[in-house]
């Protein structure tokens, strides 16, 4: 992508925005750190202790960001759960490849034209070539490793191993009973490797005995280790809750209770994984990194952001962010640098010392390296679009002014905020600024032209 193109889609040379050999934060193969990636699943802004939840109280997420960095402006790539992976996946934004723009439904399920149409096709999901993760890493002498969530396709040609994972548990749809594993379709959607899985027990356990597992497990190379939970999704059970009776009825049905038990059982299963690494004594040479897929749900804590997850105002897309890797990212620390989920990729690859795929340069820029090196905030310019049915959100978010739309359903609209003033978004500029709207709609006219284009 030229220097035009890259600041006309926000991904700022100022900080690398491709994957290279120049990145501060490289190392010498032999020192190459180990990399873990945690994801919760949608969980909202607000419901860990260190981001000011009331109730929930989560120490060991609260410890990993006092000894690293804690952001508080980063956003999902997505409102739903397989457009941010995707992101993540291929460090693009996510309508660059086809039919992911929405969570693919249970069983298989195209939700908007364009996936359904590739579901016909058996192609919903994410396309090999596209997917830079976890080969770039891997070629460049990772061991890669995936034990939890998939939602990036179904059918076997979409298997993890087919990315180049070397190992595999979790399911591969979106939801699934923590008890049973199974989801709401008749398919079998919790697999090893690409075998159905035999295991018992509560899934936030199993992945994250697996997790553990190959950690205390000897390692010849580097790792990558990606822990993508379930929870706190729906259907909402506590680990003492194998009897809860759980139907297509009441699938989405919990209490505050059960979800931020939910929460807090995950926080001390994320212990297991960093008291491991320190058993290992890995600690020093690991990159730890947790965030959620998406904003949360009408159970979730957003204090004063609005929306919830599947729209496009801060509650569905703004989520914890936090970072450790000692002695490379400083301690202790609050960034309020406006970031998203395609800058981990970018992140990754410096790291590793790796390059994009050909053809296909990064969106996302090395947030780590901005921390590492204190750099100044800089104005960023995101774009999102998210489709289900007839629904289409659209935003962009330039500086501090966010530019909203929606259509195809009732209650559609148009909005302008100013972010700096007003994170709530309550106090409508549009019709004070129709300068700005027409600016902030003709950048999304043009980045829509550019990702739309296969």
């Amino acid at each position: 992508m030229s220097f035009a193109r890259q600041v006309r889609f926000g991904s700022l040379l100022l900080l690398v925005a491709s994957a290279s050999n120049s990145s501060v934060l490289a190392v010498e193969k032999s020192a190459k750190p180990n990399i873990v990636f945690v994801v919760a699943d949608d969980m909202g802004y607000a419901d860990l202790s260190c981001y000011g939840h009331p109730d929930i109280k989560t120490p060991r997420l609260d410890q990993l960001a006092r000894e690293g960095v804690r952001f508080t402006h980063h956003y999902s790539n997505g409102p739903e759960c397989s457009p941010t992976r995707t992101a993540f996946m291929t460090g693009r934004y996510q309508q660059r490849v086809p039919g992911l723009e929405c969570a693919i439904g249970t069983g298989n399920v195209g939700r908007y034209d364009e996936a359904i149409a590739v579901a016909n096709n058996h192609m919903l999901g994410l396309r090999a070539k596209d997917s830079l993760i976890p080969g770039g890493l891997k070629r460049e002498g990772y061991e890669a490793v995936i034990f939890g969530k998939w939602h990036l396709g179904y059918e076997p040609h979409f298997n993890p191993l087919e990315y180049g994972w070397d190992k595999f548990f979790g399911c591969l749809g979106g939801n699934v009973h923590y008890f049973s594993h199974r989801e709401l379709s008749k398919l079998d959607v919790t697999l090893i490797d690409r075998e159905p899985s035999n295991l018992q027990g509560y899934m936030t356990h199993l992945i994250t005995e697996q997790a553990v597992k190959f950690i205390h497990a000897p390692h010849q190379k580097p790792f990558f280790l990606y822990v993508p939970f379930t929870t706190p999704h729906s259907p909402y059970q506590l680990p003492n809750q194998a009897n809860k009776k759980v139907s297509e009825q009441n699938w989405n049905e919990g209490t505050p209770e059960e979800y931020g038990g939910m929460v807090e059982d995950m926080d001390q299963c994320i212990g297991q994984i960093l008291d491991a690494l320190d058993k290992e004594k890995l600690r020093e040479n690991t990159v730890v990194i947790f965030i959620s897929d998406n904003g949360g749900t009408k159970l979730a804590n957003h204090v004063k952001l609005r929306g919830l997850k599947s729209g496009l105002l801060e509650g569905g897309i703004r989520v914890p962010m936090i970072a450790r890797w000692p002695g490379k990212l400083p301690v202790g620390k609050t960034s309020t640098q406006v970031c998203i989920t395609m800058d981990i990729t970018a992140s990754m690859m410096n790291i590793a010392g790796g390059e994009p795929l050909k053809g296909r340069p990064l969106d996302g820029i090395d947030i780590l390296e901005h921390v590492a090196t204190k750099k100044q905030n800089v104005d960023r310019i995101l774009y999102w679009r998210s489709k289900r049915g007839t629904k289409v959100w659209r935003a962009v978010r330039n500086g501090d002014l966010k530019y909203v739309q929606l259509e195809g359903i009732e209650g559609a609209g148009q909005w302008l905020y100013d972010l700096s003033n007003d994170e709530s978004e309550e106090r409508d500029l549009l019709s004070a600024k129709p300068q700005t709207v027409k600016k902030l709609q003709q950048l999304l006219s043009v980045w829509e032209l550019d990702v739309d284009k296969r």
